[in-house]
C-alpha cells in the first residue's frame, strides 16, 4: 500500500468544500463562523486526523508563536501573578510563553536582550517593571520588529505599548483613610531604588500628608527592597524612634508582613498599637492575622492585557478590529483588619 503524507489544510478545506480561511476560522475558534459551518468543518478535521503545524505558520511570518515575559524584579508572587495573567490570555491558542530574568545591573544587559530576542524570533514581549521603564529596551523591541508591550506605575508610552496602574493615587487615598482615622505620626517603607513604582507610591503618601498639613521627618522614611526581611529591618528602625510611629505605610505586602512581625516581636499588638496598610493584594495579606489592609493592585488583570495587546490580530479571537484592550488600571484600598485608631498617648 503506498504511503500518503499527512493531510493539509488544503485538504481539509478540499474535503469540506469550504476556503482555507473558513478551515483558519475554525481552528482558531473564531466566533464569526455559523455552528453547521464549524461543527462540518471539525468533523473533517477529525476524519482526516488533521494537525494544525503552528510552525509552519511561523516560517511564514518570519517569527514564533512565543511571547516572552521579561523581568527583574525581586518579588516571586509579582512575577508569579503576571505570568498568570499571561497564560489566560494565551490559552486555547497557537501562542506558548517564555519567560526571561534580565540583571538590570549588568553591563551587557541590552546586548543580552536583543541576543534573546533575535535567538528566539519571538512574536511579543510583555516587560514588566523596572526594566520597562527603561527606553532603550523598547527602542531594541522597535528595531528588531518585536512587538511589546510595557507595564508600569504610571504611563510609560502609547496605548498599544503599555498597561499601568494608577499607584499615586491608590497611595493617596490609603494614606488619606490613616489620616481620617485619626493617624499623624505615620511612617513609610519605601520601595527600592530605581523602581518607577516606588517613586509613584511614595509621592501618593507624601502628598496625602502635604494635604492634610501633617509634616513627614527624614527620619518616617526607612527604604525597603520589596522583600520580607527588609520590611522588618525597616520596621525595627521606625518603632526605635520616640515617638515611635502609630501607622505605618509599607510600599508592597511582602514588606507589610516585615512589619507585622516586627511588631509582634516587640510585644505591640495590631492594630490596637500600630496600624499597618501595604500594596498589591497577595494572598500573603489575606492569610497574615490581623487579615492586612492593603492596596489590590490589579496585575494579573493588566498582564492579561498585555498580552492580548502582543497578539492581537494574529488568531481571530483577537482580531484588531475585535480587541481593544484597556491601557490604564485602577489599584483600590481593600480593609481589612490591620487598621483602627491610634492608641491614647
Amino acid at each position: 500500500m503506498e504511503k500518503t503524507g499527512q493531510p493539509t489544510i488544503n485538504d481539509v478545506a478540499r474535503v469540506a468544500g469550504v476556503s482555507k480561511k473558513t478551515v483558519s476560522r475554525v481552528i482558531n475558534r473564531s466566533p464569526l463562523l455559523n455552528e453547521d459551518t464549524r461543527r462540518r468543518v471539525e468533523e473533517v478535521i477529525g476524519d482526516l486526523g488533521y494537525i494544525p503545524n503552528p510552525q509552519a505558520r511561523a516560517l511564514a511570518l518570519g517569527r514564533n508563536f512565543l511571547i516572552g515575559l521579561v523581568h527583574d524584579n525581586p518579588n516571586a508572587q509579582t512575577v508569579m501573578n503576571v505570568q498568570q495573567g499571561m497564560l489566560e490570555a494565551v490559552y486555547d491558542t497557537e501562542f506558548e510563553m517564555v519567560v526571561r530574568p534580565l540583571n538590570r545591573g549588568s553591563a551587557t544587559m541590552l546586548q543580552d536582550l536583543r541576543h534573546f530576542l533575535e535567538r528566539q524570533r519571538l512574536f511579543g514581549v510583555l516587560l514588566m517593571p523596572p526594566i520597562s521603564e527603561n527606553d532603550a529596551i523598547a527602542q531594541i523591541c522597535t528595531d528588531i520588529g518585536c512587538r511589546y508591550v510595557r507595564m508600569g506605575s504610571a504611563e510609560l508610552d502609547t496605548d498599544d505599548h503599555m498597561v499601568a496602574s494608577n499607584d499615586r493615587d491608590a497611595v493617596r487615598e490609603a494614606t488619606k483613610y490613616l489620616i481620617a482615622e485619626g493617624h499623624r505620626r505615620i511612617g513609610l517603607i519605601a520601595g527600592p531604588h530605581g523602581f518607577r513604582s516606588a517613586r509613584e507610591r511614595r509621592l501618593g503618601f507624601e502628598d496625602a500628608l502635604r494635604d492634610a498639613g501633617i509634616a513627614l521627618p527624614r527620619s518616617m522614611i526607612a527604604d525597603g527592597n520589596y522583600q520580607f526581611d527588609s520590611g522588618l529591618v525597616a520596621a525595627d528602625r521606625l518603632l526605635d524612634l520616640v515617638p515611635r510611629p502609630t501607622a505605618i505605610f509599607s510600599c508592597n505586602d511582602e514588606m507589610a508582613a516585615g512589619v507585622i512581625h516586627a511588631a509582634c516581636q516587640r510585644g505591640l499588638s495590631v492594630p490596637r498599637d500600630l496600624s499597618v496598610i501595604g500594596f498589591d493584594d497577595t494572598p500573603i495579606a489575606a492569610h497574615m492575622w490581623p487579615p492586612l489592609t492593603t492596596v489590590r493592585w490589579p496585575i494579573a488583570t493588566m498582564a492579561r492585557s498585555a498580552a492580548l495587546k502582543l497578539i492581537a490580530g494574529v488568531t481571530e479571537q483577537t482580531s484588531d478590529d475585535q480587541v481593544r484592550e484597556p491601557s490604564l488600571f485602577r489599584s483600590t484600598l481593600i480593609r481589612r483588619g490591620s487598621v483602627a485608631g491610634p492608641a491614647a498617648d
